[in-house]
């Protein structure tokens, strides 16, 4: 079955994967219409899958924030951030497996997107996945620190923070940006055996287990005090 829930996010549902196509012909940001579509998206495959998988257009699967909305009028700002506050906690409490396909560059909010899943394959390739904001000038919000601190190799923490280092590949998969790493060809094949190694787990075991794992953390954000 395949269809598309709204533009920039395509969806279908294959076997009981669902997969989420982020490709708005450009660099993925994260502007309102992208984040409504993936947050609706995301509700779609937890009352219909088994699995679901996002991943980028070719050569990126998201590069941030709407950089005009967040260098344009400082009153439209905390309206952005909250919107990806709430889409990416969501990802993180999905009740199902989360696999993301990094099809290419993730910088920014892209790479806490990628933090967010339980499963990431990223494409080998010349692109760059991290945590670039002090390099522009921007101050990582509290969400953003507890997934880090909770994806990322303890030593790598303060560079990939602080530092606004970004990683190749094969360097994001030492320090816990990515769990695989799959040359272009055989990208889709290590995708889809992830889903569906994934797919044999028990779906309300799954979702008990993230909620453990994450809840008093995700609780931290909700409130605004999260360190």
């Amino acid at each position: 079955m395949h269809s598309s829930v709204a533009e920039p996010v395509h969806y279908s549902l294959t076997d009981g994967v669902a997969t989420l196509h982020m490709d708005d012909g450009k660099a993925n940001a994260f502007g309102h219409e992208m984040m409504q579509a993936l947050s609706a998206a995301l509700d779609r495959a937890a009352g219909e899958a088994d699995v679901t998988v996002i991943r980028g257009r070719e050569g990126v699967l998201c590069g941030g924030f709407d950089l005009k909305v967040i260098r344009g009028d400082p009153s439209g700002v905390p309206a952005l951030v909250n919107a990806g506050q709430d889409l990416l906690m969501k990802a993180w409490l999905h009740p199902q497996p989360l696999l993301i396909g990094v099809t290419g560059h993730a910088v920014a909010a892209g790479a806490l997107l990628v933090l967010t899943a339980d499963c990431r394959i990223g494409m080998d390739g010349d692109f760059r996945i991290g945590l670039n904001e002090t390099a522009i000038g921007l101050t990582l919000p509290a969400f953003a620190i507890e997934l880090a601190e909770a994806r990322l190799d303890r030593r790598a923490l303060t560079m990939a923070t602080v530092g606004a280092r970004l990683y190749s590949p094969d360097d994001a998969l030492n320090v816990g940006y990515l769990d695989q790493v799959a040359v272009p060809g055989n990208f889709d094949e290590a995708l889809a055996a992830a889903a569906e190694q994934m797919k044999q787990l028990d779906k309300a075991a799954v979702a008990g287990v993230k909620q453990r794992l994450r809840g008093a953390a995700a609780a931290r954000v909700a409130l605004g005090n999260s360190v």
